[in-house]
């Protein structure tokens, strides 16, 4: 007789999933985007920057001279913390553009943002842990984060960014010290909004006195269209209890997959490493060698970053126009200074997941609020992304939006 037979107690379940799946869910982006695939839908909702701006033919020569060169080693297993020149790079490039002194020695090379905000959850969170983000919050990140079981607690915004009284009034009232105050500063995804020069100081002050350490994610950093440029949070913290993260993804290209880490607390580091070895080894030997190559070429990379914003910017300010034209009263949205996105509210009385439904016939897609907000239910809020699609389909695109939720609001569900 077998044990399962004789023994009522026995689980006779073959996969029994961690505690932890509970929590997580696919993406709602990614879904989406399985729909909207379609060639005939005005797609506004993935984080996709345009790829006619993609700088194929330099990339391309990139990649030759890397195998040509550098074949073998490019092919090969390669060192955890990642490719040497490439970190070196990367001091030199964020000492450029963002004023942050760091040495190669404290940067971690990572395959795309999505592993570094998983990578410093499963360093710093145990179950339970609190995290201060924004709210709405980068949909990425709370999915990381959910995979460590975080509790999340939310501090206001406005459209200068996080309200540092606010911040102040949850770690004040926090029963337990938060892990961490993770933060999107730079045209924040999904809202667009960008934290104000004199907040970035506040943020800085009040997270050394309360001992919280930083979680800067900048993606977006090199594309503003208008406005000053502001110093990172990790450089006015001169990089003290600060993590900062960025990437090509919106700079070069998302399918390379290479980001960077900057950690200067060394103990920091040396568990993060280990951390990535449990997950891929090492970042892709080749991707790492070829965008070395791509951006080491004198003056290659800042002209490619000097042809895409005006064209995003023509796009943020078309949809704008649009949105203003064709949204019906009672609407209301951000108007980010750079970035993707922008985050528009509809009618009190529209639910923005049932208007996806709707819109979709009439071939147009957007991103829901909902899932972008923690510890609190909105669903008159979406996210637009305005990179990816022509001057025309933004155009059309918005005009069968606005259609939809007059539509919506008349009864047609």
């Amino acid at each position: 007789m077998s044990l399962a037979a004789s023994d009522p107690s026995f689980d006779t379940q073959v996969f029994r999933f961690a505690q932890r799946m509970g929590r997580l869910k696919a993406s709602a982006i990614r879904e989406i985007l399985k729909v909207t695939a379609m060639p005939d839908v005005i797609s506004f909702a993935g984080g996709l920057p345009a790829p006619e701006l993609f700088p194929v033919e330099q990339f391309a020569k990139a990649c030759q001279d890397v195998l040509a060169n550098d074949g073998p080693a490019a092919l090969q297993y390669s060192v955890t913390e990642g490719y040497p020149p490439l970190r070196e790079w990367v001091c030199e490039y964020l000492g450029r553009v963002n004023n942050i002194q760091c040495t190669p020695d404290q940067v971690l090379i990572i395959s795309g943002s999505q592993q570094g905000l998983d990578l410093i959850g499963k360093v710093l969170l145990d179950p339970g842990d609190p995290v201060i983000i924004e709210n709405p919050a980068y949909l990425g990140a709370i999915q990381a984060f959910d995979a460590y079981q975080a509790e999340y607690i939310n501090v206001a915004t406005d459209d200068q960014g996080v309200i540092t009284s606010d911040l102040i009034r949850v770690l004040r009232e926090a029963k337990r010290k938060p892990k961490l105050l993770y933060l999107v500063p730079n045209f924040q995804n999904p809202s667009g909004i960008t934290l104000s020069l004199q907040r970035r100081k506040d943020v800085v002050a009040i997270a050394a006195e309360y001992g919280i350490p930083i979680f800067e994610d900048d993606p977006y950093g090199r594309l503003r269209y208008s406005g000053e440029a502001l110093p990172s949070l990790t450089a006015i913290a001169r990089s003290r209890n600060c993590v900062y993260m960025s990437t090509v993804s919106k700079t070069i290209a998302p399918g390379m997959r290479v980001a960077w880490l900057v950690i200067l607390e060394r103990d920091v580091f040396e568990r993060v490493v280990p951390a990535k070895q449990a997950a891929d080894l090492h970042t892709s030997s080749f991707t790492q060698r070829a965008v070395y190559e791509y951006t080491r070429q004198p003056g290659v990379f800042e002209a490619h970053i000097a042809e895409m914003l005006p064209v995003y910017a023509r796009r943020r300010d078309l949809m704008l126009e649009s949105l203003e034209h064709f949204m019906p009263s009672g609407s209301s949205w951000t108007h980010p200074d750079g970035g993707l996105f922008l985050w528009a509210r509809v009618p009190e009385e529209v639910d923005t997941e049932e208007l996806l439904s709707l819109a979709s016939r009439s071939k147009v897609a957007f991103v829901p609020g909902g899932p972008f907000w923690v510890n609190r239910v909105v669903r008159n809020t979406m996210r637009l992304n305005f990179s990816n699609a022509s001057d025309d389909m933004i155009v059309e695109g918005i005009k069968r939006l606005g259609e939809s939720v007059r539509a919506y609001m008349a009864g047609a569900r």
